[in-house]
């Protein structure tokens, strides 16, 4: 247990030999050499930024069993089933998609260790920057982007796990076995706190050229706004979102706009557009080898999702990698987003091609014919040098973008009682892009348009517990209401602690 207690609580104990995942082509390609102990690391600005990488880093976690947080909410929810070759295929997506998973088994472990990776990084660097003898302006930033991190990383964390322990600092070897939880309410507390102080700090626009995937004032807005609706403060959450939204498609504080084109939101040489806040960066230059998946900087999502043995039969057929047939969109979404303009940009549908000729395919586990367009990867994105293709696709991801935040401000202003014609105007934009006509500021209108511009992109999930419909939406793949809304506390982190499971998993916290 002390091992494995070390391995996720002490993450920065050998900062500079830390092996950086998921970084992205420009900010984040810093690799550090050597393997300096932590006490005597951070002794100038360099290493300070080096520090900060690592904990940027862990942004785009990618477990050695291709668990990701945004694969894994997509297997839970009603719009994806966990597909791949068979019942067996990669456990976790299976158990949570078929509400089969217990404290032993299931990505929660993975998850768990995501975010406390994450945690703890912040906090070391957060503890060092004091003493670091570098330009105060840059100390500054560095504080305000840990303090965005670890505000980020715990906010995924208490909406995955509810009961979590809230550290600010790191902590040591002799006291992580006397760690308590917190409540949910004063892990909200410090996220709301370290995005509030961290916001003055943070610049006003990053400079993509140089500085792509770092947090800017907008980034952490739109996460407050996020962190106020999911607690139902209404009006505080629209007026953080509003900061982020400007005028619905029209004039904006920092810079962000609705890209014209939906479908160029999903091309990989489109990284860091307009319509981007925050984004996961990966590159494919990593060379990342089957030898260490989690090392791989390249995006696993394309290879997970692709239609499993395909072949094109004609050159008019789609170039896609064959991969291996995870996540496979559900009948029920399928009819729902068919005849929407979003459709073609959304869903691969391998189905009609095949009936059409123009390709052949392995039917996977619960194959349904229609996979992820958005992230099936494609021949023209194949790595040609060092490393494994599966494992080194470029393509980022996007953790929070425009359309997202448009419908976030109605929601809350919505469910708040507050403008309801800016809510509107905010939902008719997202509309608008794909030439939809506007629709009236309801939050069933609301929830359809999350669904479908959303869609394979993580937030589905989160959604139908926010909204209390997840019992509904999920019980034919096995949700139980008052247990499924959170995740277990992972076993091995009970063990010999103070740790309590949660009591919607048996426990007493």
């Amino acid at each position: 247990m002390k091992r494995k207690y070390s391995k996720y609580f002490t993450a920065l104990t050998l900062t500079a030999g830390l092996q950086l995942m998921s970084c992205s082509d420009s900010f984040l390609d810093v690799k550090p050499k050597g393997l300096d102990l932590e006490s005597n690391y951070y002794r100038n600005q360099e290493e300070a930024f080096n520090g900060v990488v690592a904990a940027y880093d862990v942004v785009g976690w990618q477990g050695s069993g291709f668990v990701t947080t945004i694969a894994t909410l997509n297997a839970a929810s009603d719009d994806h089933y966990a597909g791949g070759g068979g019942p067996s295929d990669i456990m976790d997506f299976q158990v949570i998609s078929n509400y089969t998973l217990n404290p032993t088994t299931g990505p929660q472990g993975e998850l768990w260790r995501k975010g406390f990776s994450g945690v703890f990084r912040a906090n070391s660097i957060l503890q060092k920057l004091p003493d670091v003898p570098m330009d105060e302006n840059v100390k500054k930033r560095y504080t305000a982007e840990a303090k965005f991190l670890r505000a980020y990383f715990y906010f995924e964390l208490v909406r995955l796990f509810k009961n979590i322990p809230l550290f600010t600092t790191p902590v040591s070897t002799s006291d992580m076995y006397d760690v308590l939880q917190a409540t949910p309410q004063e892990v909200y507390g410090q996220i709301e706190k370290d995005l509030s102080e961290a916001i003055p700090d943070l610049p006003a626009s990053i400079n993509v050229a140089t500085e792509a995937g770092r947090a800017s004032q907008g980034a952490a807005h739109a996460i407050l706004g996020k962190v106020y609706l999911y607690q139902e403060k209404f009006a505080p959450a629209a007026q953080e979102l509003a900061l982020v939204n400007g005028t619905p498609s029209g004039a904006n504080t920092y810079g962000y706009k609705l890209l014209p084109n939906f479908g160029d939101l999903w091309k990989s040489d489109n990284k860091f557009n307009s319509e981007s806040i925050f984004e996961i960066s990966y590159t494919n230059t990593s060379a990342g080898t089957w030898d260490c998946v989690s090392c791989t900087e390249g995006n696993i999502m394309n290879i997970i999702t692709g239609p499993r043995g395909y072949t094109r039969k004609s050159d008019t057929a789609p170039d896609y990698v064959s991969g291996w047939s995870f996540l496979p969109i559900t009948p029920e979404l399928f009819s729902a987003i068919h005849f929407d303009p979003r459709n073609k940009a959304t869903v691969a549908n391998l189905d009609s091609l095949e009936k059409a000729g123009l390709v052949s395919y392995e039917k996977g586990y619960m194959n349904t014919g229609y996979f992820l367009e958005k992230f099936a990867g494609r021949v023209s994105n194949r790595w040609t040098g060092a490393g494994t293709p599966e494992l080194n696709f470029p393509q980022n991801m996007y953790d929070t973008r425009l359309a997202d935040t448009y419908l976030l401000e109605a929601e809350a202003l919505v469910r708040g009682n507050g403008d309801l014609t800016r809510a509107a105007a905010l939902i008719g934009a997202v509309r608008a892009r794909v030439g939809l006509k506007p629709v009236a500021a309801t939050l069933e209108n609301i929830k359809k348009e999350r669904r479908l511009e959303l869609v394979g992109e993580g937030h589905r999930w989160m959604d139908l517990v926010r909204w209390g419909d997840a019992p509904t939406a999920l019980k034919s793949k096995g949700f139980v209401a008052g247990k499924h809304e959170i995740l277990p506390i992972p076993l091995l982190e009970m063990e010999n602690t103070k740790i309590e499971q949660s009591k919607e998993w048996g426990g007493t916290r």
